[in-house]
């Protein structure tokens, strides 16, 4: 890919967030389009990488990997600020339909000893990214920055919006619950096997014994000693030992058990982020901050991807989607 090629889209991705951020410092602005521009032509993490391919004036290298560096560390730079008019384009036009928003939440490694918890919503087979946090750790991120992650995302969503929340094991628990409880959502939330259930028929039984039963729902029970009431459903997955045990608020049924499949479309989300795609977890940051200012340039750089290479298929396209006219990155970037 040629300079050039990385120049115009830069320029482009500039005026889209001078519409969408009018308030924001034009040189901020400038500078992240110019990465993201960048990042759309490396797929690198490293700092080093994206500063050899900057199309800067310095010659020298470590010159513009000073200025990389320096913007990975800017303060000024709030991801939840710049993504909110992104994502609500976004959302208000899957909602447009009256469709139901399926959100995801999942957490993944990144880099040195960092995990990102993400939450991003289903379009189509795969999802975008939303919002996230960085934390150093090896475990489970917990409730609390769980909560402070889907409060920032409640704030995009248009109001009356139906949304299902998505999570594995490790979000089924009954703080969770009574979050999407008081927000009005529905949920399908994984249950680990060992937690205790309270059933009108069975009595105190764990939720894996119960999946033995052979159960396909039940409704109205009591999950651990807190009480939290919840639908279960049940299903088994072809070649896997385990069922499916599904917390969910909505009436169940074996169908809505099955909506849980939905969740995979992280999965290819962060196959984009990581392995497949800007391979995120070869990062050598060492601070969250900065962890998480380098995934907002990536977010920013699958929006464009992903409106870009959709552009066929749609008759109402998102402003940044008007702005390129042309059929693919490819000819923007090579012509």
């Amino acid at each position: 890919m040629r300079e050039g090629g990385i120049l115009r889209l830069s320029h482009t991705i500039a005026e889209d967030l001078k519409e969408k951020l009018p308030n924001q410092r034009k040189t901020q602005r400038e500078n992240l389009a110019l990465l993201v521009g960048t990042m759309l032509s490396v797929k690198s993490p490293n700092t080093v990488d994206l500063a050899a391919s900057l199309p800067r004036k310095a010659d020298r290298l470590d010159m513009r990997y000073q200025w990389v560096s320096r913007f990975l560390s800017n303060s000024h730079i709030v991801p939840e600020d710049i993504m909110r008019p992104y994502a609500k384009e976004v959302l208000e036009r899957l909602t447009s339909s009256g469709a139901s928003l399926v959100l995801i939440m999942d957490q993944s490694k990144v880099a040195s000893g960092h995990e990102v918890l993400m939450v991003s919503v289903r379009l189509r087979e795969r999802a975008i990214p939303l919002m996230w946090r960085v934390v150093k750790t090896q475990g489970e991120i917990g409730y609390e920055i769980q909560k402070e992650l889907l409060d920032v995302v409640q704030s995009f969503i248009p109001s009356k919006a139906k949304v299902v929340l998505m999570g594995d094991r490790f979000y089924g628990t009954p703080d969770l619950i009574n979050y999407c409880a008081a927000q009005g959502w529905d949920y399908r939330l994984r249950l680990k096997n060992n937690l205790l259930v309270e059933e009108k028929d069975q009595g105190e039984i764990t939720t894996g014994e119960l999946a033995r039963l052979h159960t396909e729902f039940v409704e109205d029970v009591f999950l651990t000693k807190r009480k939290v009431k919840t639908n279960i459903g049940f299903a088994w997955e072809s070649g896997h030992p385990e069922p499916w045990i599904i917390a969910m608020r909505s009436k169940p049924s074996f169908y809505k058990t099955m909506d849980y499949g939905m969740r995979w479309g992280t999965e290819n989300l962060f196959s984009d982020l990581k392995s497949r795609g800007f391979r995120l977890e070869d990062s050598q940051l060492k601070h969250a901050s900065r962890l998480e200012c380098l995934l907002l340039i990536m977010a920013l750089a699958l929006y464009w991807a992903v409106s870009t290479g959709v552009w066929d298929e749609v008759h109402n396209p998102f402003p940044y989607e008007k702005k390129v006219q042309i059929r693919g990155l490819k000819k923007l970037l090579d012509g």
